[in-house]
């Protein structure tokens, strides 16, 4: 058996315009200068203190938790709104149906969103039966922290080797590393294909139609090097 864990924003999910727009309206109101929507990139798939304090490191503790709760609303404001579009990337329905179709794969989540915010997303794209094991920003510390991928394997009775995680940032590729499982970073998402590397991923997946024989020649291999 083989467990491919996913990353969701910037690997099942195009969103960095949501979260940004989410962090302009924040910081606007709580009156703290916006970084900019490339610092934002840049720490998407962090928790979301974690993400917070990377972009204010100046601010008080009051100030960063103001922060995040205004981002919370603004976020949740942004979802009911007509416009609000949150798509997956192209092929990756495909890619995830056919993935967990198979009697020797299981899936699972490792996210920086909240359970809320993830389940949200599942439910309208109706993948929920997909995964076997989802872990978010509410059950372990933010990335680079192994916590949520050693979960997923006490969850599902698995070793690293047998494990490898697909993600579009350095943080994911240094989780993964940091757990001892495989690494697989992706050439769509809000880091660079040259950062993943540095970070560590065993290999990269130039596009989604490529990523499941990619997981699965890394996963396949007798020992994480």
């Amino acid at each position: 058996m083989k467990l491919i864990l996913f990353d969701c924003d910037g690997t099942l999910v195009d969103s960095h315009h949501n979260i940004s727009e989410a962090m302009r309206r924040a910081f606007a109101e709580v009156g703290v200068p916006y970084p900019g929507d490339a610092a934002t990139r840049g720490i998407i798939g962090l928790s979301l203190h974690a993400a917070m304090a990377a972009l204010a490191p100046a601010v008080d503790a009051a100030t960063l938790k103001r922060l995040e709760e205004a981002y919370k609303e603004h976020f949740f404001r942004l979802r009911h709104e007509p416009d609000f579009h949150e798509p997956l990337f192209d092929g990756i329905r495909e890619v995830l149906d056919a993935l967990a179709g198979r009697e020797d794969v299981l899936l699972g989540i490792a996210t920086g969103k909240s359970r809320r915010g993830l389940e949200v997303l599942l439910e309208r794209e109706g993948l929920k039966g997909h995964f076997a094991t989802i872990q978010t920003a509410d059950d372990a510390p933010s990335k680079p922290h192994p916590g949520m991928v050693l979960q997923a394997l006490e969850e599902t009775g698995l070793e690293p080797r047998q494990a490898v995680l697909v993600g579009d940032t350095r943080y994911d590729m240094e989780m993964a590393r940091a757990a001892n499982a495989w690494a697989l970073g992706v050439n769509w998402g809000y880091h660079p294909a040259e950062m993943l590397r540095e970070a560590g991923a065993h290999a990269i997946a130039e596009q989604p139609a490529t990523l499941p024989d990619d997981a699965l020649r890394l996963v396949g291999g007798r020992q994480v090097a």
